[in-house]
């Protein structure tokens, strides 16, 4: 099964979030369901049944407190043949390198991974142009929101959209 590791987002962030994929200029692609929204943590790929229960057991071991987490600028990643445009989300960090930590025995540790909030996967730009000036000009209010909890999800890839189930939530302390 395809997994990972997330935070999930508030209703009334998804909310704000969802106004900014409103001003994306035209594309052709997908943007984020409202209810696929997250900030990835760690990505785990295809994992067997027994890794599950040890990747399970693993992030039980995890002592966190609640996490003040801002969203303070828009970024793109651009992959061969298309591009992945997101939100940069601050506050998971040391969330993020202790689930590093724990599984870095199934794993190995992510030096170059960036936490992000994937906000709209783009096969062709209409106008570049008008895009890279719309990421390079962008500008909204950050804003700020807590989370007490992050969750180890099943990610199921169908013609129409991926769904994601919760596995198994923890909470902080």
């Amino acid at each position: 099964m395809r997994c990972f590791i997330s935070l999930d987002i508030p209703e009334e962030i998804k909310n704000e979030i969802i106004k900014i994929q409103e001003k994306i200029p035209e594309f052709i692609g997908k943007k984020t369901e409202k209810e696929n929204l997250h900030l990835t943590l760690k990505f785990l790929g295809e994992i067997n049944k027994n890794q599950l229960e040890i990747i399970k057991e693993k992030l039980k071991e995890i002592k966190f407190q609640e996490l003040n987490l801002s969203i303070n600028s828009i970024g793109v990643f651009i992959q061969k043949n298309r591009i992945i445009l997101w939100l940069k989300i601050s506050g998971a960090e040391e969330l993020q390198k202790k689930i590093d930590f724990l599984l870095k025995e199934i794993f190995p540790e992510e030096k170059r991974f960036m936490s992000h909030l994937t906000i709209a996967r783009i096969k062709k730009l209409k106008d570049k142009k008008s895009f890279f000036e719309f990421i390079n000009n962008f500008k909204f209010q950050p804003f700020s929101f807590n989370i007490n909890s992050f969750s180890l999800k099943q990610s199921v890839l169908t013609k129409i959209k991926p769904e994601y189930k919760t596995i198994e939530r923890y909470s902080c302390c």
